[in-house]
């Protein structure tokens, strides 16, 4: 464990009835271990529990069952607590990773091995660098987005500087050979946004620490990797700072989008993020989406409702929508979990504003799940609506 990290809570499996979940390791640790993939183990903690003892790090979770229906592991999900704050590390990152110098330290707080199993969809982690540090760097074919908590520093992408300060977003490009630096006096913290599940599932599991090729008798010379790249990525931007984002209202409510598949000056297209600023005692609009979502507590309090949406299959899908929500309250540092498929309304407590940082996976809009569906408006987009319309506003509508 390391220093001043929490220890990682009672990591428990649960009996599905139905469904067996089984986890494999979709690939090993940095050392090149042969034999096929490595299950996860249980072993008896106590009567009616279980903890799970991981020989490695799990890259993706395998999904096995001798029905086609999966209604209880969806249950099961739905039923794991979706709030998690500091006490909670999932993964202290000393398997199966390769980022951490003796000074950096790394904690997850979401990630695909989890138990209780929330997404991988999304892997949420954190990285502190203390004051003239850095960790030691590495290559991976999947993108990360890292949202800058505190402190200062600068990145070594492909041998490219790029400088960032609280309040940034840091975007790590596909096939990006990457290091974190901090020269500065005081320490520096970054919140972790990545899909790395979607570049697992596709294969694309090139990565590692910088050396030489394996076989190199067998290769001919270097050729430059970006040739099959999307064209115009190297021109867009990989820091967005809050002067790059403008604040709008929306049925949601006052949002800032930081990235998005219209920001296309962003290299970016994996992980889509926003910040929401909901005022004291106000609320967001009531909505429903079919991606699931990662909310980080940038400030404030509050709480979430969340309403299960039930697929009714019959000639064709129909959505019901429970009549009572789950309630989970949220402080700054905690992240809350919106499962796929859920309606969901935020609201800030009396006296402070809440501010939200979401992440959301963009697969889901190529998959046909480009829009949200709104029950109920955040009230200063519903004002300001009535003002434009109201008598003698101008606006001849």
């Amino acid at each position: 464990m390391l220093p001043g990290v929490p220890p990682p809570r009672a990591l428990r499996a649960r009996e599905t009835g139905e469904l067996a979940v089984d986890i494999e390791l979709a690939a090993s640790a940095e050392a090149n271990v042969s034999g096929g993939p490595t299950r996860i183990s249980a072993v008896t903690a106590g009567e009616g529990e279980k903890l799970m003892g991981k020989q490695g790090r799990v890259f993706v979770r395998g999904l096995t069952s001798e029905t086609y229906g999966l209604g209880r592991f969806r249950q099961t999900q739905l039923a794991a607590d979706r709030v998690r704050d500091d006490s909670v590390v999932v993964d202290d990152a000393t398997a199966g990773h390769s980022g951490d110098s003796e000074q950096s330290r790394t904690w997850w707080r979401i990630g695909p091995g989890d138990e209780e199993f929330l997404t991988q969809t999304l892997q949420v982690h954190f990285v502190e660098l203390p004051p003239h540090s850095s960790n030691h760097g590495h290559g991976h074919q999947n993108e990360a987005a890292f949202y800058i908590l505190e402190g200062a520093g600068y990145e070594i992408h492909d041998d490219i500087r790029y400088d960032w300060k609280k309040d940034d977003l840091v975007l790590v490009h596909t096939d990006s050979v990457h290091r974190h630096f901090n020269p500065y006096d005081e320490k520096a913290v970054a919140l972790v946004m990545k899909a790395k599940c979607t570049w697992m599932f596709m294969g694309l599991i090139q990565q590692g620490r910088s050396g030489p090729v394996e076989r190199p008798d067998e290769f001919g010379p270097r050729e430059d990797w970006s040739a099959i790249w999307t064209d115009g990525v190297l021109d867009r931007k990989k820091v967005v700072s809050p002067a790059d984002t403008v604040w709008e209202n929306t049925r949601l409510g006052r949002i800032r989008v930081i990235n998005s598949p219209e920001r296309t000056d962003v290299r970016q297209f994996s992980v889509d993020v926003f910040e929401l600023d909901i005022p004291a005692g106000g609320r967001s609009g009531k909505h429903w989406k079919m991606a699931d979502e990662v909310l980080y507590v940038l400030d404030g309090e509050g709480y979430s409702l969340h309403w299960e949406v039930q697929a009714e299959i019959a000639e064709k899908y129909y959505a019901r929508i429970a009549k009572e929500p789950t309630r989970h309250h949220v402080k700054k540092g905690d992240t809350l979990y919106v499962p796929q498929n859920t309606v969901a309304q935020h609201f800030a407590a009396d006296g402070t504003p809440l501010r939200l940082l979401s992440s959301q996976n963009r697969v889901f809009k190529h998959l046909g799940y480009d829009k949200i569906h709104y029950l109920e408006d955040a009230p200063e987009y519903a004002n300001e609506l009535a003002s434009i319309s109201s008598p003698g506003s101008g606006s001849g509508r």
